[in-house]
């Protein structure tokens, strides 16, 4: 079954309740954060795309790319089918990217479907495809699904965020996150939110971010 969905800012602020109610910890980051954001982003392929498109660039990068796509009309499944992978790495894409973007279009995912899928069948589905590993597929169910319970340990922001936060030591690695993570939900992705924001107000203060 298909949990909590992540609708309005009323569910942001239920959220972040009940993780300040649950954990101390929660409580003092939402004091430095302030209320979150909504932060709903569409799906569908082109969501997916642009995130093969940032991989391992600058923002400033991956927006410039993504314009060139956008200009030739190529954020479509079946506009990406029709460009070869030379046609594709002329509009700024790697050959790799190029390789990614055709396979992601012929996957011919059925975005409608995921909205109904588990958590679980939504990162099954994705990461089938090659390009897309476990982080952007929880990353879509977060932020393209709206799905409440999700957490992306992998996130490196995420694992320094913990850390500082819970004056851990070393930063936690994916596995020792995911199992921190266990006691946030059913609003893991409320308090993966909560951990980016404290992570920013953290450099910021520090002059780094």
């Amino acid at each position: 079954m298909v949990g909590r969905i992540i609708e309005t800012e009323a569910d942001i602020a239920e959220g972040m309740a009940w993780l300040a109610a649950h954990c101390p910890r929660m409580a003092a980051a939402h004091a430095e954060t302030g209320m979150l954001p909504l932060r709903r982003k569409p799906d569908g392929f082109g969501q997916l795309l642009s995130a093969i498109v940032s991989q391992q660039v600058s923002v400033a990068s991956a927006r410039a790319i993504w314009g060139r796509l956008e200009a030739a009309g190529a954020v479509t499944s079946e506009a990406v089918l029709a460009y070869d992978e030379e046609a594709l790495r002329g509009l700024g894409l790697s050959r790799q990217k190029a390789r990614y973007a055709r396979a992601l279009a012929e996957a011919q995912i059925d975005y409608a479907a995921l909205r109904g899928a588990t958590d679980a069948e939504v990162v099954r589905v994705l990461t089938a495809v090659s390009g897309i590993g476990v982080w952007t597929a929880e990353i879509y169910a977060m932020f393209s699904l709206w799905r409440a319970d999700v957490f992306a340990p992998g996130d490196l922001a995420l694992q320094e965020g913990a850390r500082v936060l819970y004056g851990l030591e070393a930063r936690p690695k994916d596995k020792a996150l995911r199992e921190m993570a266990q006691a946030w939900s059913p609003w893991r992705s409320v308090a993966a939110r909560t951990l980016w924001a404290y992570y920013h107000v953290v450099k910021s203060r520090e002059g780094i971010a």
